[in-house]
């Protein structure tokens, strides 16, 4: 069906905007006739139908989403405008309105439009997978069949803000190591490409025998200049390569075993994993959604496939009328902290209390992990610059010297 963009005036007298669908302008204008805005403008937006691919559907997927901030946001007003007895409907409105991106604003009106139409939120919700994942959708429907939507919604935008802080605080221990890695690797490939390649010229014309630093220096320099493009195509093909395992059952289940067993990177990728879990479960639980189904969603916030795999089959063995705590310490992956208290949440009837409190540690052993790291990493890293520096000062001063001998 098209999609009509429309300016108009509502029956308040004031100025509206938004979208909607219609087969035809005609019948666009009609509804919007019954829905008390008189159009001003319409236009229909081409390469955009319900149902069908847009010029937008070929952008890539990051373009398309909004941070997590301004979804927990949107999240928290439309649980308040419902709160405070505003119909769904006119709430979805309003947001609209308000909003400051175009693509927003667009998404909003053709999700009201969707409701207005009768389409539950969450169904119309899912017309938008770039930006509402199916954990959102799952517990919208669920709130939506419990009659409990705004509360709902409101947990939903302490999650989010909650992982929007928890990724902010990964990102922010990372960042300084990684920025000092860039520009020592910009700064040595400058001196190597670049310099070492004009003083290597000055050698060669005195005809001097080299020391085997500076030879290895300026073989090294050689090659980079010279066959740079080699290099370049071996990265291209080191990460096709790499991808493409990946994407392959056998490659990925390496990986996620390799990953697992680092000394020092593996636990700390578990905790950040049973954070996520742990706070994921207990945001389903406690907006009424059942166990299994819940686990089930959960599964698609594992990013590791051993720890999913155990997910799953811990799910089967609850149909069968086992513990999840039980089963969870079975598998042997998850750490026993995070069983044991899943354990006293099932006995006390408070598990998603129980594992919120299992998140809430995971997160603070996760931070106080990476800072831990970043802080054994800057010194290694300016050893490791000071070395490579150091070997290059001597690979230049050695042949300076051996001619001031022998000219002396």
């Amino acid at each position: 069906m098209p999609v009509f963009a429309y300016r108009g005036l509502a029956a308040n007298g004031r100025s509206v905007a938004g979208v909607i669908d219609a087969d035809s302008a005609r019948a666009a204008r009609g509804k919007l006739r019954e829905i008390g805005v008189f159009p001003i403008d319409l236009a229909e937006e081409a390469g955009r139908a319900r149902g069908g691919r847009s010029l937008r559907s070929l952008m890539p997927a990051m373009r398309r989403r909004i941070p997590p901030t301004e979804l927990a946001l949107m999240t928290r007003q439309l649980g308040a405008l419902l709160g405070a007895g505003v119909q769904l409907v006119e709430a979805l409105g309003a947001l609209s309105e308000q909003s400051t991106r175009p693509a927003v604003r667009k998404m909003l009106s053709q999700v009201r439009e969707a409701v207005r139409e009768g389409a539950s939120l969450a169904d119309s919700l899912t017309a938008h997978p770039e930006i509402f994942s199916d954990l959102y959708v799952g517990m919208v429907r669920a709130g939506e069949a419990a009659g409990a939507l705004e509360a709902v919604l409101e947990r939903l935008a302490e999650y989010s803000e909650r992982q929007a802080e928890f990724v902010a605080k990964v990102r922010g221990a990372l960042t300084y190591p990684i920025i000092m890695m860039c520009v020592g690797l910009a700064i040595m490939g400058f001196l190597v490409s670049y310099v070492v390649p004009q003083i290597a010229t000055i050698f060669q014309q005195q005809h001097a025998a080299l020391p085997a630093m500076t030879r290895m220096l300026i073989s090294l320099s050689n090659f980079l200049t010279g066959y740079w493009w080699l290099l370049l195509l071996a990265i291209i093909g080191l990460i096709g390569g790499v991808s493409a395992a990946l994407a392959t059952r056998t490659g990925r289940r390496f990986y996620d075993t390799w990953l697992l067993k680092l000394p020092y990177l593996g636990p700390t990728v578990v905790r950040v994993i049973c954070a996520r879990f742990a706070r994921t479960l207990a945001t389903l639980l406690a907006s009424g959604v059942q166990l299994l189904p819940a686990l089930q969603a959960v599964r698609r916030v594992v990013t590791n496939g051993l720890l999913a795999d155990a997910i799953d089959q811990s799910r089967e063995e609850i149909r069968e009328g086992h513990g999840m705590g039980q089963t969870l310490a079975r598998s042997g992956l998850f750490p026993p902290l995070l069983s044991e208290m899943i354990k006293v949440g099932e006995r006390s009837g408070e598990l998603e209390r129980m594992l919120e409190r299992v998140a809430d540690n995971y997160e603070r052993e996760v931070e106080n992990s990476l800072r831990q790291m970043t802080t054994m990493i800057e010194p290694l890293m300016t050893l490791v610059m000071a070395g490579l520096i150091l070997f290059m000062m001597l690979a230049v001063l050695l042949p300076i010297f051996q001619l001031n001998q022998l000219m002396q």
